[in-house]
């Protein structure tokens, strides 16, 4: 089996993962929400204010979903779009612990490197494409998001 092979089945995998877990979500959210309609229809000053708050969590945790998916949606494009211009991440030359991660030191060093390149062109989104992936295998996974949120903004920019 080749790498793109492999990488494939990982798609297709973390797509049905997605999905079921998505689905999983919007019949709890459907749950809720009937709980929330028996509350209204209570009659009670209390019943009513709990069903009014009951609701807002299925409406709260959709939008949320949609935001997260609209992330990853926006994510994979970018690193489509890098990997037809030849440019995506390679950490398979850095060395790893047992456990599979990055070595920290390795880890820390490649993104001394990354950061360089974003220093040298900050309006690049390939650049920070790559900073994300540099966080990622660095364990910072809040930078991670920042940095492709960053990217996402300036794609969009290029392309708009």
């Amino acid at each position: 089996m080749s790498c793109s092979d492999s990488r494939t089945d990982l798609g297709v995998r973390i797509r049905l993962i997605v999905g079921l877990l998505t689905a999983a979500l919007l019949v709890y959210f459907w749950l809720l929400t009937d709980k929330a309609l028996a509350l209204l229809t209570s009659g009670t000053t209390a019943g009513i204010a709990l069903g009014v708050g009951v609701l807002l969590l299925p409406v709260l945790g959709a939008v949320l979903v949609a935001f997260e998916l609209r992330f990853g949606w926006q994510t994979q494009t970018l690193g489509r779009r890098l990997t037809a211009d030849g440019g995506l991440p390679d950490d398979s030359v850095l060395p790893r612990r047992p456990s599979g991660r990055v070595d920290r030191d390795a880890a820390d060093a490649h993104f001394e490197v990354v950061r360089t390149e974003v220093e040298a062109a900050p309006d690049d989104w390939r650049g920070w494409y790559r900073l994300a992936h540099a966080y990622d295998i660095a364990g910072d996974r809040k930078r991670a998001r920042e940095a492709m949120r960053r990217a996402i903004e300036l794609a969009g920019r290029e392309s708009g």
